[in-house]
């Protein structure tokens, strides 16, 4: 069940994606009067799964999940129909328009993609408000086990005040994105300031231990069942433990370093047990851990507790509006940060592009419209800035090619377009392996 759960949003997601960006191209040929022979989400290699025909245009899906196209007329493109270019140009044709009109066309997919990005983010802020725990309540800092991150110089209740000068007021899901993009970070540790300079590969270094995360708030140990291998019987599920040995042990980091100092020995403990304290005896083993699974408490409950304060903002309709573009702007400065770590070979960054495995990844298991929609907003930036890179058969390749035109006033010959459409494709497919050779790499002898 729960890969059909990730799996439908996987494929929800990107064909919704997909339509919407070939609608961007569908329209304005049309509004110009150019001919769309076909549109189809996901490829018609040889044949389609569905496909009907409206008028002029084929409409279909095809059964290989790499994407979608529409297919204009007069326009050299992934289809490589030469026959048709070879004969005399006709008005409705792509060729034949001007190159403004052109240079829409070719624009209105991305142009669709940042604009459906943008209206997720404000109806996001509109819909769930902004939940997030102010910087200046985490009084005790925050959990650093992330050994990359350690190795960096980060320690276990630094404070992170500030990312290349910019101020980090809240404790949210982007904070990890602007420390891993930062190149200083100003932390307080123990009440004195210092700045620490991330390492130039530190995303190479982070992928190796990608199952730790980068920072997280500190947390109680909660005990989550007593196995039968565990001798601690006298401890039971949802007790919070509060002190070890007669040291208090607010947050689960504090509790483990006890742990390891008293190991093989039987130890006194005071646990937090239906609300009231009790006092226990508990077995710490021989590597120095209670032998019991442990669990994790839901950020309402640790409000309660008293250990954190969380913050939630709503917005009116009109309020949601800036909020929601600068969200989506913060998103796409960020990933076109990203791009350029991939494109610089020194920070290793290049080595953790992902293809359709990697992006099914990021889904969850269970349903959540909230995930599922930051994800889609995510993914849209995405595809808008790739399609924008000036590689031949790219919406970017393309939209090159219409700016030299206008600029210089000569239009490319057919045939060298032609050669630069199969040069762009032989790349696309090479970067298509590669990162789906990474997926099967990763998955084959792990990180």
């Amino acid at each position: 069940m729960e890969i059909i759960i990730k799996l439908s949003q996987f494929l929800l997601s990107l064909s919704l994606l997909i339509i919407l960006h070939e609608l961007g191209h569908f329209i304005p040929a049309k509004l110009f009067k150019t001919r769309v022979e076909k549109f189809y989400l996901f490829f018609d290699v040889k044949y389609s799964l569905l496909k009907k025909k409206i008028g002029e245009t084929e409409y279909g899906i095809g059964w290989l999940p790499l994407g979608g196209y529409v297919k204009i007329s007069g326009m050299i493109d992934e289809s490589m129909d030469k026959e048709q270019m070879a004969l005399p140009p006709q008005p409705w044709e792509f060729r034949s328009k001007p190159a403004w009109q052109r240079l829409i066309i070719m624009l209105g997919g991305v142009t669709v993609n940042f604009i459906l990005a943008f209206i997720i983010y404000i109806g996001m802020a509109f819909a769930y408000g902004d939940t997030y725990i102010a910087n200046a309540d985490l009084k005790d800092g925050l959990l650093i086990e992330n050994p990359a991150m350690i190795k960096a110089g980060f320690k276990t209740g630094d404070k992170i005040l500030a990312v290349d000068g910019s101020e980090i007021a809240k404790f949210d899901n982007d904070i990890n994105m602007k420390i891993i993009m930062g190149k200083e970070v100003l932390i307080e540790r123990n009440g004195v300031q210092q700045t620490i300079t991330m390492p130039n590969d530190i995303v190479d270094q982070l992928s190796r231990h990608e199952k730790s995360p980068i920072v997280s708030i500190r947390m109680p140990l909660v005990i989550g069942a007593v196995t039968e291998e565990s001798k601690n019987t006298a401890l039971e599920p949802k007790d919070i433990v509060l002190s070890l040995n007669g040291q208090k042990t607010k947050y689960f980091d504090e509790a483990k370093t006890i742990l390891e100092s008293n190991k093989g020995k039987t130890i006194p403990a005071v646990v937090l047990r239906d609300q009231k304290e009790t006092q226990v005896q508990v077995i710490v083993n021989k590597e120095g851990k209670l032998g019991v699974k442990t669990a994790r408490l839901g950020i309402d409950s640790l409000e309660k507790l008293g250990y954190y304060k969380v913050s939630v903002q709503n917005y009116g309709f009109f309020e949601s509006i800036p909020v929601g573009i600068e969200k989506g702007k913060n998103q796409l400065i960020g990933y076109g940060k990203q791009l350029k770590m991939i494109f610089n070979p020194d920070t290793g960054a290049y080595k953790q592009v992902g293809g359709f495995a990697a992006i099914y990844n990021i889904f969850p298991n269970t349903w959540s419209w909230e995930v599922f929609w930051t994800i889609t907003a995510l993914l849209s930036i995405m595809l808008g800035v790739m399609n924008l890179l000036p590689i031949p058969a790219l919406d970017g390749g393309h939209v090159m090619f219409l700016l030299y035109e206008m600029i210089s006033g000569k239009k490319p010959s057919d045939k060298f377009l032609e050669n630069a459409q199969m040069v762009g494709f032989v790349l696309l497919i090479t970067l298509l392996l590669f990162a789906n050779g990474n997926d099967i790499y990763k998955a084959v002898v792990g990180k």
